[in-house]
């Protein structure tokens, strides 16, 4: 996500909101930070932003975050992008239940979903995540998150935990974040928290991912869980409906690439293609230059993804 936040200014963003919320008595409201408390199902819960991006307040939160509470513990899901939202999302757990909290879930690496693990390494919870996630953080979101603490535990295939009759099941799928992206689902509630996986009602942030590998991902995740209530990273609740539209964003741009590929288009061209009207209305527009320039690397000109990632990066003026 570096080259993202470092081209709209995010990093200025972070710095403010760690001075903020250096001061311990700083926490916001819900409603200062932006969010909503959604039940999905019974004891389980969405925190859901609903700003555009990027946002102008520092204590405003750009993805959505998860509850889960069982007769015997909670899993919350990522904390959010600093310390004070992070404390905010497991004070609301409190106030939803006397059941400590067990674990906390990263989705992937990006710091708009890891900022806030300072709060709960400030309260000793483990902090799990996939793969390659603490090189990642390490290195790439060590210069936009002066507080970068990635988790100790590293799932690798699947994962579960009981929260005392209460299953959690942690899944590994691919496309948006060079390995590090989990899905959370609990069976009793088909409830699936998606992370970046999924953007509802938002273009979504595509050049730190894969975008066939992501095609392929959406169309396991109709299949494997067709009637699940969906938590996306951005945007609000949503079914399989919000998995199709997502999917629809990622053919068009597909096809996008390969009509450029057949006419000959230039890259500079290509990232003056206005966005189609029907993702409009959508919430973060200036992600679009991006996912046209994803595209044109890794489709119009057949590089994979690690290729087409320095690529953007280097054209960006933007080392990882």
């Amino acid at each position: 996500m570096l080259a993202l936040f470092t081209l709209v200014g995010i990093v200025s963003l972070q710095t403010q909101g760690l001075a903020q919320d250096s001061a311990e008595s700083t926490l916001p409201t819900l409603e200062a930070a932006g969010l909503s408390l959604e039940e999905l199902a019974d004891g389980i819960y969405g925190l859901i932003a609903s700003t555009d991006f990027p946002p102008q307040d520092p204590m405003v939160a750009i993805c959505n975050g998860g509850i889960i509470i069982g007769n015997d513990g909670v899993v919350v899901v990522d904390p959010f992008h600093n310390k004070a939202l992070g404390n905010l999302l497991l004070q609301t757990a409190a106030t939803l239940t006397d059941q400590p909290v067990r674990y906390v879930i990263n989705t992937h690496y990006h710091f708009d979903h890891t900022g806030g693990n300072p709060a709960a390494s400030a309260q000793n919870l483990p902090i799990l995540g996939r793969g390659p996630i603490r090189e990642f953080m390490l290195t790439r979101n060590s210069e936009t998150d002066p507080q970068v603490t990635p988790p100790e535990v590293i799932i690798n295939g699947a994962w579960e935990v009981w929260l005392g009759d209460r299953q959690v099941q942690v899944r590994e799928f691919d496309g948006h974040s060079g390995g590090t992206d989990l899905i959370v689902y609990i069976p009793d509630a088909d409830v699936l928290m998606l992370g970046d996986l999924l953007f509802n009602q938002r273009i979504p942030y595509v050049g730190d991912g894969h975008i066939r590998t992501w095609q392929a991902t959406l169309q396991e995740l109709k299949v494997a869980y067709p009637t699940a209530t969906l938590l996306p990273g951005h945007g609000p609740v949503t079914s399989e409906q919000g998995i199709e539209t997502l999917l629809g964003f990622l053919n068009d741009l597909e096809a996008l690439a390969l009509g450029w590929q057949a006419n000959g288009v230039t890259a500079e061209e290509a990232k003056a293609t206005p966005i189609p009207d029907v993702y409009k209305d959508f919430l973060f527009q200036g992600l679009f230059p991006i996912a046209l320039e994803t595209a044109y690397q890794q489709i119009t000109l057949g590089q994979d993804d690690a290729t087409a990632m320095q690529a953007y990066l280097q054209a960006q003026s933007v080392q990882p």
